[in-house]
């Protein structure tokens, strides 16, 4: 599996896990919002962030371009 392939799995089953963390209502507003703490979502977000910016990346380096 390529390593595009292997985010974009990963980035789904993240978007599940925080599908199922919303609807559990186990997360305030302030934590929804927060991404600089410490808290699952925080860490969660942060997480996903990188690994969207990976495959950005990987996509301009594929078809030669640049951000």
């Amino acid at each position: 599996m390529s390593e595009k392939q292997e985010i974009i799995k990963q980035m789904m089953e993240m978007q599940r896990k925080f599908i199922d963390l919303e609807q559990s209502g186990k997360f305030s507003a302030e934590e929804y919002y927060d991404t600089e703490g410490d808290s699952e979502l925080a860490i969660h977000k942060r997480n996903f962030e990188e690994l969207a910016t990976r495959l950005v990346d990987l996509a301009h380096e594929e078809k030669g371009s640049n951000r």
